[in-house]
């Protein structure tokens, strides 16, 4: 077949060129919806979606025209606009997916929100514990003071004791030095309050974190005992005694904790003052042996040693609480006792209505 028997068309598609030939004498029987099927095959485009656009085009001309009747002519260029089917069928599916996304979602809001289950169970809050804390917002650095009150209330030796004795407090807060001079803590209304000496003398910092917490379980225990008779020193030697034994058992990793809150690690200064209590035991003397050496003594010994310094120096710190503390009427005068605290199993409280905690330190 001759360039002059032929027609040749060039259509472009995508980026894609297309060549087309077609027989002269098809120009007057072939229609543009032959072309299109052509078209269909080597594109994929359906018919029903096929736009032709080339110079010459005549504006009635249809699918059903003739070729030359629409203007297409021998080396006429033609774009074809249109998505191929496989493109239309993607398209579809994503729309599917999407509707069927949206009833999923219209579904779920119709529903009620489903209950969210926690693993460790419903957790309570103790009705043993510190109620309220309060620093003293006239002194300086309160937000300091107030964050020692909530590690002293977050404690999980104190919270331990206080859960297992039932002790309520209703108010934690602090003394101020100069308005209350003397005084180491003081417990009012068998727990209704405690209030405790966070500074120093010179209100230049605070106090040694294991001494308030000291002061604090002498003064729980005023939440019982009143006076300090027997009853009351057998009950704040308890008291001490199981906050030693409940961080013995936190670091032997042995203890269950009860809640999140921060447990006493003991300090530099905690440190500083057992090695004082070991070094005047070990560092010789006529009290040790004959010798006065310790080299002479078995570890057994020592041990027996280092214990009954660091026993001695407890019974000594107790004895200093102890000594500066008294009952409200002989303190204080405030009020006459009540019965808004909590006791503990021990026994009913005999203190009036406050008892305090002097310091008589020069």
């Amino acid at each position: 077949m001759s360039s002059e028997d032929t027609i040749n068309l060039t259509v472009s598609h995508r980026s894609q060129t297309y060549h087309v030939q077609l027989d002269s004498t098809e120009t007057t029987t072939t229609t543009v919806h032959d072309l299109q099927e052509r078209l269909f095959e080597l594109t994929s485009v359906p018919i029903h979606l096929q736009k032709l656009i080339y110079k010459g085009k005549k504006n009635n001309a249809d699918s059903s025209s003739l070729l030359r009747d629409a203007g297409v002519v021998n080396g006429a260029k033609i774009t074809l606009l249109g998505n191929p089917e496989s493109d239309i069928n993607q398209l579809l599916d994503a729309e599917k997916q999407q509707q069927r996304k949206e009833e999923i979602l219209r579904a779920r809001a119709a529903k009620a929100p489903p209950k969210i289950r926690s693993a460790g169970g419903p957790r309570t809050i103790s009705t043993y514990r510190f109620h309220r804390i309060e620093p003293l917002r006239h002194m300086p650095d309160p937000s300091k003071a107030e964050a020692l009150l909530k590690r002293l209330s977050e404690d999980q030796a104190i919270r331990h004791v206080m859960e297992k004795h039932k002790f309520s407090v209703g108010l934690l807060t602090e003394l101020a030095p100069h308005e209350h001079p003397g005084l180491l803590g003081l417990n009012k209304n068998a727990g209704e309050s405690i209030h405790l000496r966070l500074r120093t003398d010179a209100m230049d910092g605070f106090r040694l974190y294991s001494e308030v917490r000291r002061v604090l379980c002498h003064e729980l225990t005023h939440n019982v005992w009143g006076d300090h008779d027997d009853n009351f020193k057998a009950l704040n030697s308890r008291l001490n005694r199981e906050v030693a034994e409940f961080e013995r058992q936190l670091r032997e990793s042995t203890h269950t904790l009860m809640g999140g809150g921060p447990v006493y690690t003991p300090t530099d200064a905690d440190s500083e003052m057992m090695a004082e209590a070991t070094s005047h035991v070990l560092g010789g003397g006529s009290s040790l042996s004959p010798s006065g050496s310790s080299l002479s003594l078995t570890p057994a010994e020592r041990r027996a040693r280092v214990l009954e310094a660091t026993l001695k120096r407890l019974q000594a710190e107790e004895q200093h609480i102890e000594d500066m503390c008294g009952s409200s009427h002989a303190n204080t005068g405030v009020g006459t006792s009540t019965d808004a605290g909590t006791s503990a199993g021990a026994g009913p409280s005999t203190s009036t209505s406050s008892s305090v905690t002097k310091d008589e330190t020069p």
